[in-house]
């Protein structure tokens, strides 16, 4: 099960994942700042009517107030008694206030407290449509200001019952500022994906196969000068691996014609112990050039991959063994199913099979399903491998005489070409020492 990760692995989702929180991390600090100068108006907008209230009435003393109007402020030669919440922040800026005009103030206290105020005819149809039988609840603002020893001055204003809308009009705009950069942002990132994932696709199917198509030369710049350079070595390769073919079978074709000339002169040698061992040296050097062309084609394959089930295949394969008298035996396995080259795989199992009878006394073959793979294993009874040596034994022309060979071994490629063949089919060859003595060899071929 693939694990799920917050962070994006391609490039693109990366940018785009870094601008978002670079985009996020200025709208914080900008809400942070908005916030701080919100609440700062709006403690300005809460201070200012308490504050002008008292300094028209300083300014005014013993003048009566206009017409009938009730006066704005009271005086008292007392400390007045004030109940309510203590607001210390307004004080704060109403002594503040007091200094920015010229009025000296000693102290200053307020309170706020809460108030049904009376409702005009347009208030009250909305309370009507809400339902609402409580009537407009408001706010009120009491301040009291000590302008001299012993004498103070009160005044009262009312608050708004709302605090300014902020936090709406914020979120829109991020979403809008969101939308401006990461929409353009997106669209180019995939202008640029898609080029570079037809590449990735196209160097992938060349690495599995030895050849792809070339790609289109499209995106930015950076990107299409990327491709027409991967283009050219893609041309370049294909060209080289094309020769290298044609060398190898004119090679293959210049050798055996020599090998069939030596076996014709092999058939008029008298002596039948002396013309069978020059027969046997000619089919071992026609097995050796067999192996050495196969391991250099290896990746270049013509043949077509198919679905066919692994433990048939392994059946068959034994069997032919078994016909020719060999010591080799197929387990009971259950169907298993995957898409390969079916020559392929029965030349590797070959490979196994033929090490496991000449090093191994007998070859145990079983399929097995496990971890999302298929394993077609070949066991044998004999010393296995010394564990520092395994990788070794997996190279060209690498024999292990002292522990595995009781003859002559082979040229020592077998290994190596069952491992290119499992390459070229995305999988692996494994060998693994038995507990009970003996080898392991296992091809592990993904489903």
């Amino acid at each position: 099960m693939r694990r799920f990760r917050l962070w994006p692995q391609s490039l693109v989702g990366q940018i785009i994942m870094l601008v978002a929180i670079a985009l996020f991390v200025a709208q914080a600090i900008n809400f942070g700042l908005l916030l701080q100068e919100r609440n700062r108006l709006t403690l300005t907008a809460q201070t200012a009517p308490g504050v002008y209230r008292i300094v028209d009435a300083l300014d005014n003393r013993g003048e009566p107030p206009a017409g009938n109007r009730p006066p704005r402020a009271r005086f008292f030669n007392a400390p007045p008694v004030l109940k309510g919440d203590r607001r210390p922040e307004i004080e704060r800026r109403a002594l503040a206030m007091f200094a920015d005009v010229g009025i000296p103030v000693r102290s200053v206290q307020v309170v706020e407290q809460s108030q049904t105020v009376p409702m005009r005819r347009w208030e009250r149809a909305r309370m009507r449509s809400l339902d609402d039988p409580r009537g407009p609840r408001g706010r009120r603002l009491t301040m009291a200001a000590q302008y001299q020893p012993g004498k103070w001055v009160v005044a009262q204003s009312r608050m708004g019952d709302r605090p300014p809308r902020f936090g709406g009009w914020l979120i829109a705009q991020t979403l809008i500022l969101y939308a401006i950069v990461l929409l353009p942002l997106l669209w180019v990132g995939r202008r640029l994906a898609r080029p570079l994932g037809q590449l990735t696709r196209s160097a992938q199917q060349f690495a599995r196969t030895g050849s792809a198509d070339a790609v289109e030369e499209r995106g930015p710049g950076d990107v299409r000068d990327l491709t027409t350079a991967f283009n050219a070595m893609r041309s370049r390769i294909i060209a080289m691996l094309d020769e290298k073919d044609r060398m190898l079978g004119a090679i293959g074709h210049d050798l055996r014609t020599p090998l069939a000339s030596l076996r014709v002169r092999a058939e008029s040698v008298e002596d039948d112990g002396e013309r069978a061992r020059i027969s046997q040296t000619i089919d071992e050097m026609n097995r050796m050039l067999e192996d050495i062309l196969s391991l250099a084609r290896a990746g270049r394959s013509s043949e077509a991959a198919q679905k066919v089930d692994i433990a048939a295949l392994a059946d068959a394969v034994v069997e032919d063994f078994i016909e020719l008298g060999s010591p080799a035996e197929m387990a009971d396995s259950e169907r298993a199913v995957a898409s390969v080259r079916p020559q392929q795989i029965r030349r590797a199992l070959r490979n196994l099979i033929e090490n496991a009878i000449v090093y191994g006394d007998r070859a145990h073959v079983s399929v097995a399903r496990e971890d999302g793979a298929i394993r077609l294993i070949v066991a044998d009874d004999g010393p296995g491998i010394a564990e520092e040596r395994m990788e070794e034994m997996m190279e060209p022309f690498t024999r292990l005489e002292g522990s595995r060979n009781r003859e002559t071994g082979g040229a020592g490629l077998g290994l190596a070409l069952v491992r290119a063949i499992m390459a070229e089919h995305g999988g692996a060859l494994k060998l693994v020492n038995r507990a009970g003595g003996g080898l392991e060899a296992s091809l592990v071929l993904p489903v």
